[in-house]
């Protein structure tokens, strides 16, 4: 059975739209607030840190080169460029939308808490009970995806795009907004990406896709996501393999969200049937 709020009119919905909006940014604001508060450890220990040679991943790149007998085959030993801001007010805006994205991150649990509260009353009761999975499961498979933008996506390019010279006299001087943009945009973008099960499950539930639909769109999702990988990361084979298989398992586990939802509303469907009859 639906919730009476349901029977609500359209203003009321906006109020309600509006209320949502309201809350959310205000958890983005206090979150942010104590990101601007610890600007050195964010800057420091995070926003800087893929530029650093002894950076978690490129230890491990080099450990696993050495375990398989490439030697110093993956090994980095310098990342040549230097970050610098270039207009009067670049470290200051540069830490202002740093502690906004910080605050966006850390506040996404209350966020999705927030969007459910505001389609709650348009579900069945049998619905609501799921709502503390839904959040845990949007929140971890989000926050999964910012560290692997960060972990992978983000050094894989930095070092590459930050090495790469088109001729010994051109310095790569990086400006300090262009790389934390492209820290942000690797992370935002494989968080939301990591969405892609709680997309599936959504659509399914709402009947737009099948589990045979996603099946039969496998070789065209396959090239979508070299394509995908081909786009976030530097354009050399080992960026693109180590980012393709982990968006390929994400498809293949959203195949099967949808097909275990799928059966489900099936089930639900006969027994509806039959209960009219």
């Amino acid at each position: 059975m639906r919730d009476q709020k349901a029977e609500m009119s359209f203003l009321d919905h906006l109020e309600v739209l509006r209320w949502t909006l309201i809350r959310s940014t205000l958890f983005i604001f206090v979150f942010g607030l104590v990101a601007f508060i610890f600007k050195d450890f964010i800057f420091d220990e995070i926003i800087l840190k893929p530029k650093d040679p002894d950076f978690f991943t490129y230890r491990f790149m080099c450990a696993f080169s050495k375990k398989f007998g490439a030697e110093d085959g993956l090994c980095i030993n310098e990342i040549p460029f230097v970050v610098q801001s270039r207009t009067m007010s670049g470290q200051f805006n540069a830490h202002v939308w740093t502690a906004i994205t910080v605050g966006f991150i850390m506040s996404f649990p209350l966020i999705i808490w927030e969007i459910w509260k505001f389609i709650k009353p348009g579900l069945y009761d049998n619905e609501k009970k799921y709502a503390r999975a839904f959040i845990v499961i949007s929140s971890v498979l989000f926050f999964i995806g910012v560290l692997f933008g960060y972990y992978i996506i983000t050094p894989l390019s930095v070092n590459f795009l930050g090495s790469y010279r088109v001729a010994e006299e051109v310095k790569n001087n990086i400006d300090l907004a262009s790389y934390i943009s492209l820290i942000k945009s690797s992370c935002l973008a494989s968080g939301f990406i990591f969405e892609l099960p709680v997309i599936a499950y959504f659509l399914t539930k709402l009947g737009l896709i099948t589990p045979e639909f996603l099946k039969s769109k496998k070789k065209y999702a396959i090239v979508l996501v070299l394509i995908l990988s081909a786009v976030i990361t530097p354009p050399d084979v080992i960026s693109q393999v180590i980012v393709f298989i982990p968006l390929y398992i994400l498809y293949e586990f959203s195949i099967l969200i949808s097909k275990i939802v799928y059966k489900k509303e099936q089930k639900k469907a006969k027994i509806n049937a039959l209960t009219k009859v």
